[in-house]
């Protein structure tokens, strides 16, 4: 049985293909680092309801409770 060689153009795609592997863990990575950031500097886990940009009536003051 005989091994083929593998022809260069293989062994280009195959550093490319490890080039773009790393650029997507590299993404993945700061994905996950700026969401371990955001939640840790809101502190408390309450906030998490109160920040979604929308108007939430049951989190609002109520009239005359002032």
């Amino acid at each position: 049985m005989t091994f083929k060689v593998e022809h260069e153009v293989h062994g280009r795609r195959k550093n490319r293909n490890y080039g773009v592997l790393m650029l997507l863990i590299g993404f993945v990575a700061i994905v996950f680092g700026l969401t371990v950031v955001k939640v840790l500097q809101l502190g408390d886990a309450r906030q998490f309801e109160t920040f979604d940009h929308v108007a939430r009536p049951q989190i609002e003051p109520q009239e005359g409770s002032e």
